[in-house]
């Protein structure tokens, strides 16, 4: 059985880590963070557009700044060709 993140990678999905700054509801002038972490479509990212989405109509805190990072986990190995032997004993 193929795991399920697995098979997502296989389509194009990439690893993408959002640190999302939000004002606290009571005290405005403080920032907290949240961190949210899912397999999602680069560039468009629309799995964390709709959390975002989600967060603006359903939560208190107002969002203040919003920093992507992603990575593909499953790409082309890289090979580089060497010319020699190296024999450790």
């Amino acid at each position: 059985m193929i795991d399920r993140d697995f098979r997502k990678q296989l389509k194009g999905y990439s690893l993408t880590t959002a640190e999302i700054l939000y004002r606290m509801p009571d005290h405005p002038s403080l920032i907290q963070s949240f961190i949210w972490q899912e397999y999602d479509m680069h560039p468009r990212f629309p799995r964390l557009l709709k959390f975002l989405e989600f967060w603006s109509r359903n939560l208190d805190g107002a969002l203040y700044q919003v920093r992507v990072a992603h990575r593909k986990l499953i790409r082309p190995a890289e090979l580089r060709l060497v010319d020699g032997e190296f024999r450790l004993n």
